[in-house]
């Protein structure tokens, strides 16, 4: 596999999962989140160097809460005002000259390996390469929006088996990532991928998990504990 590089993003507030710290650092099944994620990148990228992003007045007590548990090797710096602005404060902190650069939600622990290493040989082959599952639900197509309260008069169904939800991480050939990453910012940049087809590249859709869940919310760590049980359940009977 090429010699890749890693970003952990982990510069939100964790406001919509309440409690007094960003959800990032608590703990899940005696872990942080964090920490979780980024053994999990070094498991998967052996030799990788790992640069993780995190809040400017939360870099002290990372280091030291990272301290208390086993955790990979990475470079911490702090993040700006917007995901892009960490992004690319994490690109301008890697050392190494690596050939491709993951970048990987800090909030997403159980991305598997397996996961990993399929988005990076895809990444090796079209040079852009992200995560998808397909949509369960049906959506529908907002035509008109009021408050929340009010709720939406107008919309119309969407045909759901045309959009794919995206996860990370999303793992790119490192000159077509920095290339993209010395635009000015915008606000459709929602993910690396907006980032790099703004800049004119194509981007490959592929196969994602499940399983490989961001916590934004106090239900997705009551999710994230049962699947972490259910997988260590099972790796014991293997």
């Amino acid at each position: 596999m090429a010699r890749t590089g890693a970003i952990i993003v982990a510069g939100g507030s964790g406001i919509r999962c309440g409690g007094a710290l960003p959800k990032q650092f608590a703990l899940l099944g005696g872990m942080p989140v964090l920490a979780r994620t980024i053994n999990a990148v070094a498991a998967a990228l052996p030799g990788a160097e790992i640069v993780a992003v995190l809040p400017e007045r939360h870099a002290d007590f990372w280091k030291n809460l990272a301290a208390r548990f086993e955790v990979a090797p990475h470079t911490i710096v702090t993040g700006g005002a917007e995901r892009f602005d960490s992004v690319r404060r994490g690109l301008a902190a890697l050392r190494t000259d690596p050939e491709l650069i993951a970048v990987q939600d800090g909030v997403r622990p159980l991305v598997s390996a397996e996961l990993i290493r399929r988005v990076a040989e895809a990444a090796e082959r079209y040079g852009a390469a992200i995560p998808v599952v397909e949509a369960v639900d049906s959506l529908r197509e907002v035509e008109e929006q009021r408050t929340e309260t009010e709720g939406i008069a107008a919309s119309h169904v969407a045909d759901r088996r045309r959009f794919r939800i995206v996860q990370t991480p999303q793992i790119f050939r490192a000159d077509i990532l920095r290339g993209a990453y010395g635009a000015e910012y915008r606000a459709e940049f929602t993910d690396d991928a907006s980032v790099v087809e703004a800049a004119g590249h194509g981007v490959f859709l592929a196969r994602g998990e499940r399983g490989n869940l961001k916590i934004t919310t106090a239900e997705d760590f009551i999710l994230a504990e049962a699947l972490l049980a259910a997988r260590e359940e099972g790796a014991e009977r293997e």
